[in-house]
């Protein structure tokens, strides 16, 4: 089956240039109905989007540009959007024009199409998958699950430490590994922090007595939530003019997993805003029926299910 991979992951491996690198390859890529990647560098006045093959120019139709965009239930800024950025294609004819040029008609949505039937739609609740960030939002970050067709991560699934927003967690263009949660009347939604570990397996990487770097998440009257990695925060005696948002130096008193608490001293704060690093993953699994975050001998539990609809 073809690897139906995120737009972008695809443009410069060697196999897909290649296959634009000269007219009979293209042929042959027509011919199998290979998806292929390259840069949309223009959209004309009607948006058909110009694309950048190697052997020739390629044009995307307008209603080929990408899924709804015929049917109307897809804005054109879709296509719009799409220059000067990848794009996967299907070829779907090569023609002359009136100067005796070659150039190839390509088709976005088909290739969209063929993801959603081939691979999308056979997704279950759970399927661990590969994603790229397209865009992010107040309300969740947008990830890009396969060949331009994105699912929505909503904020409150993106890690058990709470953030005021997902750029403090990710970047556009940033790859990431993502839970399927549902896939209904065609929309997909997303989970992550059932992959960033346990509290046991995040809490085993610190010790009582030590000073270590953090986050400020939220400031209560009875302390301060400090973040020491994103699946597990600690709770902070109360200090004048600390803020949510505020880097932290802490000073580990005490880790009781039976509580699931992690007691702390504010050593020091400071305003400083961090580029978001690349997530670190204790899940290598390719399928979740179940996660549980809690230690087993946990007074509390907390726990993720995935049920296939």
């Amino acid at each position: 089956m073809t690897e139906y991979l995120p737009e972008g992951k695809r443009i410069f491996e060697e196999e897909n240039r290649r296959f634009q690198s000269d007219p009979s390859y293209l042929r042959e890529a027509m011919k199998t109905g290979r998806i292929l990647e390259a840069r949309a560098d223009c959209c004309d006045a009607r948006h058909n989007l110009g694309v950048a093959l190697g052997c020739m120019r390629g044009v995307i139709p307008r209603e080929e540009g990408a899924l709804g965009i015929r049917e109307g239930s897809v804005r054109d800024i879709a296509v719009i959007s799409r220059v000067n950025r990848p794009v996967c294609f299907i070829v779907t004819d090569i023609l002359t024009d009136e100067n005796g040029a070659e150039y190839a008609l390509l088709s976005r949505e088909k290739a969209q199409r063929r993801c959603l039937e081939e691979y999308i739609f056979k997704l279950r609740a759970g399927d661990v998958v590969n994603a790229r960030i397209t865009h992010l939002e107040s309300f969740g970050a947008f990830a890009d699950v396969g060949c331009g067709i994105v699912a929505l991560l909503p904020i409150d699934s993106i890690s058990v430490s709470r953030i005021e927003h997902p750029r403090e967690r990710f970047t556009v263009g940033m790859d990431i590994r993502a839970v399927i949660r549902s896939i209904e009347n065609g929309r997909i939604s997303l989970s992550h922090k059932e992959l960033l570990g346990t509290w046991e397996e995040n809490a085993a990487r610190f010790s009582a007595g030590e000073t270590v770097s953090g986050v400020v998440r939220s400031v209560e009257n009875y302390g301060a939530f400090v973040e020491l990695a994103p699946n597990l925060a600690g709770l902070a005696e109360t200090r004048e003019g600390v803020r949510a948002g505020q880097q932290a130096s802490v000073f580990i008193k005490s880790i009781i997993p039976e509580k699931m608490k992690i007691k702390l001293i504010i050593i020091d704060v400071f305003d400083y805003q961090y580029k978001p690093s690349e997530p670190v993953y204790y899940c290598k699994a390719r399928h979740l029926d179940h996660f549980l975050y809690s230690p087993p001998n946990c007074q509390k539990t907390v726990q993720s299910f995935f049920r296939n609809l």
